[in-house]
């Protein structure tokens, strides 16, 4: 069951419903750890080296995932940034149990005392993801308006299509739609 305070009955994509915003909180300052990028980088380039990840890197982690959901509907977040947060979201019921799945996540960010939001205890997925569902038609659209009508009706379509193809090459739409501005321009 949800709890009202966090998700409002009323969906809008701008509410606090999948928005979770940070705790004013001494205890969690990530802008200022992750600033020194000269230091992340020789972490990463150590090969040798094992990260160190306290139980609140984690925590903090599986919040940072769930901010994916908001990005489904912003109408300037490419489609296949979309897609990949939708396979995740989406997945089989059998992946819900493991580490950093989707359910996963709602109940690690919803439940842990180190969570950078508000308690807010166990979270019905399954009603997450009706939201989302209910959402997405107009989320898409809104998307696809940046698009020609040919990469409209691909979409609606043949869908799977055209995730393949992003899969492959995120830059797949930008080099179609490059290859045919120079055609164009061929017989103009």
């Amino acid at each position: 069951m949800l709890n009202p305070s966090v998700f409002p009955p009323a969906f809008n994509p701008a509410s606090a419903g999948f928005v979770f915003q940070t705790l004013p909180s001494a205890s969690h300052k990530r802008p200022e750890a992750i600033i020194d990028q000269g230091a992340i980088d020789t972490l990463l380039d150590d090969d040798a080296s094992p990260v160190e990840w306290s139980e609140e890197d984690i925590v903090f982690l599986h919040w940072r995932l769930l901010q994916e959901i908001s990005h489904l509907a912003d109408p300037d977040k490419p489609l296949e940034e979309k897609f990949d947060t939708l396979r995740w979201i989406f997945t089989e019921r059998e992946k819900d149990r493991q580490p950093f799945s989707f359910v996963s996540c709602l109940r690690v960010v919803g439940c842990s005392p180190l969570s950078p939001i508000a308690y807010c205890g166990l979270v019905d997925a399954q009603e997450i993801r009706d939201r989302i569902q209910n959402n997405l038609k107009a989320w898409l659209s809104a998307t696809l308006e940046r698009y020609p009508v040919w990469v409209r009706e691909a979409v609606a379509q043949n869908p799977e299509w055209v995730e393949a193809r992003l899969i492959k090459n995120p830059q797949w739409i930008n080099e179609q739609l490059k290859r045919l501005s120079v055609q164009d321009d061929l017989f103009a």
